[in-house]
């Protein structure tokens, strides 16, 4: 019984680990295409309760190291967290049929869980994601038709199709198993039609214009909170980067400053900050972006925004932050969860805004995801279809000491700039700062913790990709039909 556990056992959490180094800051992304591949092969003729099994222990193996980010908070959280998003490979597996179907099921059940983990509870987690593993890859291209639940798809499509060609010289009755070698090679030979056409159709169109821009990283020490760097240091920093940008050779028409480096204990109205901020954007004639937090309209609450000043000095626009971070920047349920943890770490709770993300600027309509949001590809589907020509990412990543969710975050900056067909520029106090063109590649990276300001002429569009069209859709109906399908078969095997 024993052994026969470990053979259960040990493939479904090594099949885990391997998703999870494919992601940032490991990121080599033929290893998830290999968990996939290890975690379909051994699944195959388990009864219901020990696919259950097998697909939580993959997904204990997934995000114990894809989520380790989560210790930054408190240890026994982040185990919870583990624990709870395993269970979205525990659902997959129970869901493949255990002989007849089982590619076409798989596949369908794997992407399905994985969109439901990305939405929810509490607007969902699309950290440690098997889509992220694939931002320097050739399935991210796939993003163009289907974002990233197409990527999910193209994942574990590959990873059973490559299963089940490369275990076929193994198998005992090889005459029995040429209808399924012939499926997955088509699986595979369809997944790589698949890519080439994604490469080719519409990627955002010629640019309309051009646009010089500069990020700036104020830099500091990473893995602190408020209480161990007060804002005013970090507000500091960045002023001190600013000077940079005041002796460019050419001025930028746009500076993105990252997410609430300009902290307020009052509103913004009337504040020196705003003052001093509106001179900055008056002296280099620019229009910068900053992120502001202020209070909000009861004591307990706050306002997480994206201010644009333009190059007269005048505020041109404001975007209040939507997607808020579950026990991050507020706390649901806070009544309830206060008898299990210790929430003093977040007293106050971000208002919501709303909107689709555009914010119109002398530096052209922008499509604005802050922070968090970049893991969300409904935000820049929104502000795209309302006419955002360029995707700008004010962020703060600085509550971590390791490099795992500024990259993390990288990479789902590249899938947003590819399945928009968008340019995109990212700043943040201590992390990653970055500039995306609309095809992927990363052509300006800060270094973390670093003093730093990047500058890049970047391009503005207006054309649309398929999936700016169609969004998620298309990709959940596909993947639901395909787990119908794939139980039909099973169903008339028996």
């Amino acid at each position: 019984m024993i052994r026969r556990r470990g053979r259960i056992a040990a493939p479904s959490l090594a099949a885990g680990i391997l998703i999870a180094l494919s992601l940032p800051p490991w990121g080599w992304w033929p290893l998830a295409l290999a968990g996939a591949g290890l975690f379909y092969w051994r699944l195959a003729g388990l009864p219901l309760r020990t696919r259950l099994w097998a697909g939580w222990l993959a997904g204990l193996g997934c995000y114990a190291i894809g989520l380790a980010w989560a210790r930054a908070f408190n240890w026994y959280g982040a185990l919870v967290l583990v624990l709870i998003e395993a269970l979205s490979f525990a659902v997959a597996a129970g869901l493949t049929p255990p002989t007849r179907g089982r590619a076409l099921a798989f596949v369908g059940a794997c992407t399905l869980a994985e969109a439901l983990r990305m939405t929810w509870p509490f607007g969902g987690l699309p950290l440690g994601g098997v889509f992220l593993g694939q931002a320097d890859g050739p399935l991210v291209d796939l993003a163009r038709l289907g974002g990233p639940l197409l990527i999910t798809a193209g994942v574990w499509a590959a990873g059973a199709g490559l299963a089940t060609v490369a275990t076929w010289p193994w198998s005992q009755q090889r005459h029995g198993r040429v209808p399924r070698l012939l499926g997955a090679a088509l699986m595979v030979g369809g997944l790589a039609a698949l890519v080439a056409v994604a490469t080719a159709v519409p990627d955002g169109g010629t640019p309309v214009r051009s646009s010089r821009v500069a990020l700036v990283q104020g830099g500091g020490s990473r893995g602190v909170s408020k209480e161990d760097v007060p804002p005013a240091t970090v507000y500091r920093a960045q002023l001190a980067a600013m000077t940079t940008v005041a002796h460019l050779d050419t001025p930028p028409q746009l500076v993105l400053w990252p997410e609430d480096v300009v902290a307020l204990g009052q509103p913004l109205a009337g504040s020196p900050q705003a003052a001093r901020l509106s001179r900055l954007a008056r002296a280099v004639q620019t229009t910068l972006l900053a992120g502001v937090t202020e209070p909000g309209p009861t004591p307990a609450s706050f306002r997480n925004e994206i201010v644009a000043w333009g190059p007269t000095g005048e505020i041109v626009a404001e975007f209040e932050k939507v997607h808020r971070v579950p026990f991050g920047e507020y706390v649901p349920f806070r009544s309830f969860f206060s008898h299990f943890a210790n929430l003093s770490g977040v007293p106050e709770d971000a208002v919501p805004g709303h909107g689709t993300g555009l914010v119109r600027t002398p530096a052209g309509p922008l499509g604005v995801l802050v922070s968090f949001k970049v893991f969300y590809s409904g935000r820049s589907h929104s502000s795209v279809r309302a006419g955002a020509e360029l995707l700008t990412v004010p962020t703060n990543t600085s509550s971590y000491d390791t490099s795992q969710v500024p990259g993390q975050e990288l990479a789902a900056a590249v899938v947003q700039a590819v399945q928009t067909g968008r340019d995109l520029v990212q700043a943040a106090p201590t992390g990653y700062s970055a500039v995306v063109t609309n095809r992927g590649d990363v052509v300006e990276r800060s270094v973390l913790g670093r003093r730093q300001v990047l500058t890049a002429t970047v391009a503005l569009r207006r054309g649309l990709t398929p999936y700016d069209h169609w969004g998620d859709l298309p990709v959940l109906v596909l993947a639901a039909l395909a787990l119908v399908g794939g139980w039909l078969l099973q169903l008339r095997q028996s």
